[in-house]
């Protein structure tokens, strides 16, 4: 297949880093990137250097930096409005304490294609006072920004939406919903974990207050590693009551005495940092530099296409928008008993995921035309199962 110049670490070009397609079709990074050789070595790495020194103490606080540095150049930001959390879990939940639910502003606005970690904070909250509700998507699927509006009112303190929906592939319209949201006096959280690494994200126009993702999808790295971008304006008035020693102003001051957030975003960091997580995220996220994200999206925004076209060919259900500025890297396909078919497309060695009765099928820089080719034709031997 050929390449672009810009293109030059994508597809073909980068495949070789990931040992899985020597035996395996791999579709998968919505539930996890493959694995590269890259990060192996940096986790042995992190191995071998606990096994000669010991505690490498001053090393991995500079990976945690290195990690914060690292997702600051991704979402085009400053260091200090980033937060290292073990997971979006913890960053959200950090966030949501520093809200004052207490009075006439306590309702969360939340969509039904939030991934379960916000919803289940957000109802949590009603044990202090909140009142959380439901924006539901239309008959296609989509979940227009109006949707939110309606449900946006004086009373609300928080409005959560997914950039990019792990049930449907649908995008949001971030910049659309975060205007309603801010002419009402509330925040906006986007959690960008499906799109982070795969869609080239700004946070300054994206428009949300929060952003949120972690490493063990589109960055290529693993589980315990997340990140929280909160805007500087908005940070400097949110004191978050859940807290841990590297939130802390000087977390060498060893106090115990009081409470001092730092002033920056740390304030949202979490304890003692997930030391593998950072030697592999940091590793992982460098090879998604190597191939820049704006030449990421291109290239999966290709490959989309064409599986796409050989769905239509199918007359397969699909329920993601056609229309790239809708969409991202995944493509989610009605089926009529998905578990079947997960099994039997494993059984071919091509490995996908599901949601309810949707497969998932998900590119990205690794994945070459040849792959989408192997998956249609495994579809189309498995039509049967198809809605």
């Amino acid at each position: 297949m050929s390449q672009a110049p810009s293109l030059a670490r994508v597809g073909t070009a980068i495949r070789g880093e990931f040992p899985i397609f020597d035996t395996a079709t791999y579709l998968n990074s919505c539930s996890q990137g493959a694995l590269s050789v890259r990060v192996r070595d940096a986790v042995e790495s992190w191995l071998a250097g606990w096994d000669e020194n010991g505690a490498e103490w001053d090393f991995w606080v500079e990976r945690n930096e290195a990690f914060r540095t690292a997702i600051a150049r991704l979402l085009h930001a400053s260091g200090d409005d980033v937060a290292v959390t073990t997971s979006v879990s913890q960053g959200v939940s950090g966030l949501v304490s520093a809200l004052d639910l207490a009075g006439e502003r306590n309702r969360i606005v939340i969509s039904e294609y939030e991934f379960p970690t916000v919803g289940q904070i957000a109802h949590a909250q009603e044990l202090r006072g909140a009142e959380v509700v439901h924006v539901r998507p239309d008959p296609d699927g989509s979940i227009p920004p109006e949707r939110f509006a309606e449900a946006i009112d004086e009373r609300t303190a928080l409005v959560c939406c997914t950039t990019l929906s792990y049930r449907s592939g649908h995008r949001h319209d971030v910049g659309a919903i975060a205007e309603a949201a801010h002419a009402a006096g509330a925040l906006v959280l986007a959690d960008s974990y499906q799109a982070c690494g795969a869609i080239e994200l700004d946070v300054h126009s994206l428009g949300a207050d929060a952003v949120t993702g972690g490493t063990v999808k589109y960055l290529l790295g693993t589980s315990g590693l997340g990140f929280m971008w909160v805007r500087p304006e908005v940070r400097k008035r949110l004191v978050p009551l859940q807290t841990g020693w590297f939130a802390d102003e000087d977390i060498f001051a060893m106090s115990i005495a009081d409470y001092s957030p730092h002033a920056s975003a740390r304030r949202f960091d979490a304890g003692t940092p997930p030391v593998p997580s950072l030697y592999a995220g940091v590793a992982g996220i460098s090879l998604v530099e190597e191939a820049g994200v704006p030449a990421i999206e291109t290239h999966v925004s290709s490959l989309v296409d064409r599986l796409l076209d050989g769905l239509d060919a199918l007359g397969a259900g699909v329920v993601t928008p056609r229309d790239p500025r809708r969409r991202g890297p995944l493509v989610c396909i009605r089926a009529l008993d998905v578990a079947a078919l997960v099994s039997a497309l494993a059984a071919d060695r091509i490995v996908v995921s599901s949601r309810e009765d949707k497969l998932r099928v998900a590119l990205h820089v690794y994945n070459v035309d040849e792959d989408v080719d192997t998956l249609l034709e495994a579809l189309a031997r498995n039509r049967a199962l198809l809605a």
